[in-house]
């Protein structure tokens, strides 16, 4: 059995595992499903609030999603293995030299796929939203496909177990629509996470309660 098909066995496994665990655990409602994209490459844009998130993530949706991960997680012999069969891929958060990080999310949006990134870069400890990076943009801007912002948001504000949490999946926003070129300059990658960032945060401030 090849890498690729126990990667996928193993994500259809998870989702079928997980989809009834997280609807006990954290009561979950879908929002905007019909704003993904069924085929081609894009990438989804989400706040980050618990370990839950990608999988929240992932189970609504019927495509699998490559995530950029923080590199911490693989440095856990078995957590790292685990997740790099689900797909998962490092980045250093705080290094200037993620070549191979930005190379493999390259390859996941040339071959069609969806990409998965968090673009505050660590999970928020009070359940606001954090200021976000720019690598979204950037990747987006490289391949030039589009953006889908999604939000999580739990009753109360922050994510409990047996707390009801809305996921909503906002509509794509185009290259065009960031201000992107395929040369995009630093300014446009910066005015692009802005766009990218407020539509986030818009969702957010609808899906309170």
């Amino acid at each position: 059995m090849g890498t690729m098909e126990q990667k996928k066995w193993l994500y259809s496994f998870g989702r079928a595992v997980c989809t009834p665990l997280m609807k006990v655990l954290y009561r979950y409602r879908f929002t905007g499903r019909n704003n993904l994209p069924e085929t081609g490459a894009y990438i989804i844009c989400a706040n980050h609030q618990s370990f839950a998130d990608p999988v929240l993530l992932g189970i609504g949706q019927k495509r699998t999603i490559r995530y950029m991960a923080k590199e911490q997680l693989f440095k856990h012999k078995f957590l790292g293995k685990l997740i790099s069969m689900l797909g998962a891929f490092p980045v250093m958060r705080e290094s200037h030299d993620n070549a191979q990080a930005f190379a493999t999310a390259d390859s996941v949006l040339e071959s069609g796929g969806v990409l998965g990134i968090f673009p505050e870069g660590t999970r928020s400890k009070t359940g606001e939203l954090l200021r976000m990076r720019s690598g979204a943009a950037l990747i987006a801007a490289q391949m030039m496909v589009p953006v889908v912002p999604a939000c999580i948001t739990a009753k109360g504000g922050k994510m409990k177990v047996f707390n009801t949490t809305k996921i909503t999946y906002g509509d794509p926003i185009t290259p065009e629509q960031l201000g992107l070129t395929e040369n995009a300059q630093g300014h446009q990658i910066r005015a692009a996470s802005r766009v990218i960032s407020d539509a986030i945060a818009n969702i957010r401030e609808q899906d309170k309660f």
